[in-house]
């Protein structure tokens, strides 16, 4: 049954989602509940026999405006335990998304159909990928998402209309060296000596761009337990930001030359694996536009904040990736967040869930009604 109190049902399902956090690709209890509820409301989502996440349709026909909520949550240490928990808010993604269902089914919707997906596993950079090989992507013409921002980034009742996230490659190594006796230095080089040596490089490491990107060595463990070996064999992890695909793409080339070169020098081999990638932003102008009549008609022109620059990364951008002609943008919503995403303690003022489904509700229904003005579906 639909709740005619919006509020009291946002505050209901975001304390079900938010006490039920659930890992990536584990989301099975927040997929039966978002399930339960649609189903309930006369609906006939869409889920998966080999994936958690769902989908669901209201109205028929073109255009296809989607609306993206990620599902997953994080572990983490909380209060001492280690627990799945929604640190990144995607408790409350969701909770806006069903929000959003309601409030268009109490409206009148123009011609077209209105796709909402719910999309497990972000976090792992993996989720919206799957969701476009199962091809909830393909019939697309726009696609809107939403991110909480935190407090320092964009303050309490303002919203952006798009989040200009970078792109973000993880990178995991091994140095597969020789061991050596610790008495005898000069039978090889340490894999200690390799990894400083190639860190040092990272961190020297200079692109020709205005643009912003950073490299690091974020972990390193030699391989062996006695203090008077040298030890040959480590394996690392690296992280890489940019600010652009095209610059992810030169950021790791770079690291991958280097990793050959030093190689070669000492003597040893160095292996490298990209074990994920996110894409950066790709953020469609007429879209943005829809977001930001639907933010000031909502909010107030004052309070419109444009676009979000942010280093953090989403796999919500793999959508525009993979399907180039998809018009997409993802609203960054102030709400008082703090300390900080991905925080065990984070915390949000929970008002800002109206103003949510409100902005999301009117940028769906906008892009829906200017196609009965003369715009054309894209092929």
């Amino acid at each position: 049954m639909l709740n005619n109190d919006i509020e009291s049902f946002l505050q209901t399902t975001f304390n079900d989602l938010h006490h039920h956090a659930e890992v990536s690709w584990k989301e099975v209890w927040t997929t039966e509940y978002i399930k339960r509820l649609l189903t309930d409301w006369g609906l006939k989502p869409i889920t998966f026999d080999d994936l958690t996440g769902l989908y669901v349709d209201i109205g028929s026909g073109s255009p296809v405006v989607g609306l993206r909520a990620d599902i997953d949550a994080l572990w983490q240490e909380v209060g001492g335990e280690m627990r799945a928990n929604h640190s990144c808010g995607h408790d409350a993604h969701m909770t806006m998304a069903l929000g959003v269902i309601q409030e268009l089914l109490n409206k009148k919707i123009p011609k077209g159909t209105v796709r909402v997906i719910f999309q497990p596993a972000e976090e792992t950079g993996k989720g919206a990928l799957e969701m476009v090989k199962r091809g909830v992507a393909d019939d697309l013409d726009f696609l809107y998402g939403v991110h909480l921002r935190p407090e320092n980034e964009l303050p309490n009742g303002y919203a952006g209309s798009s989040i200009r996230h970078h792109a973000a490659c993880f990178i995991k190594g091994t140095i597969d060296g020789e061991d050596a006796h610790g008495a005898r230095p000069y039978m090889g080089p340490s894999a200690f000596q390799v990894g400083s040596d190639f860190g040092s490089k990272i961190e020297r490491l200079s692109l020709k761009t205005f643009e912003s990107y950073s490299a690091k060595i974020t972990q390193f463990q030699t391989i062996g337990q006695n203090p008077n070996i040298i030890a040959g064999k480590a394996e690392f992890s690296i992280d890489l930001r940019a600010q652009t695909n095209e610059l992810m793409d030169a950021l790791i080339e770079k690291i991958f030359a280097l990793a050959d070169g030093l190689s070669r020098y000492y003597g040893v081999p160095i292996h490298l694996k990209k074990e994920a990638f996110v894409a950066a932003a790709v953020v469609d102008r007429e879209a943005e536009t829809f977001m930001k009549e639907a933010i000031e008609e909502t909010l107030g022109a004052k309070y419109m904040a444009g676009a979000i620059k942010s280093t953090g990364g989403d796999d919500f951008h793999f959508y525009t990736v993979e399907k180039p002609k998809l018009k997409a943008t993802m609203l960054g919503l102030g709400c008082g967040l703090k300390p900080g995403l991905h925080h065990p303690d984070m915390t949000f003022d929970r008002r800002a869930l109206l103003a949510g489904v409100r902005i999301l509700t009117r940028v769906v229904m906008k892009t829906l009604e200017s196609f009965g003005k003369g715009g054309e579906r894209h092929g």
